[in-house]
């Protein structure tokens, strides 16, 4: 293969995650859960400012469609959800840990703390 075909399947790859990791909020709702590993919806409101109770459904929706995250309905009462990486969700939490680390640096470099 040519450097060029090499390097355009690199961009096509960079491209489909970026098609599931789209958005404001999708990399802020799986930082949540990855840090935390089980997690509730409220937990997850609280978490990522400025989400909106419906986005947040919303998003957890796509995530789990995309086998990122799964729903656990408990038997309890009042009824508890909680949100879990999936075993292939878990292989983001390097690159969720070196996307909090460039942006530390980042916060640092821009405001000089």
């Amino acid at each position: 293969m040519t450097d060029d075909v090499c390097h355009k399947k690199e961009i096509m790859a960079v491209h489909d995650a970026m098609d599931v990791l789209n958005g404001k909020w999708k990399i802020s709702i799986i930082s949540s859960i990855c840090y935390y590993n089980k997690r509730r919806f409220s937990d997850i409101l609280n978490d990522v400012n400025g989400i909106s109770n419906k986005m947040l459904s919303k998003e957890l929706k796509e995530l789990e469609v995309n086998k990122l995250i799964v729903r656990t309905v408990l038997d309890t009462q009042p009824v508890t959800v909680h949100y879990n990486l999936t075993e292939y969700g878990l292989t983001l939490k390097g690159i969720i840990n070196n996307l909090a680390d460039w942006g530390k640096k980042h916060r640092k470099m821009i405001t000089g703390k």
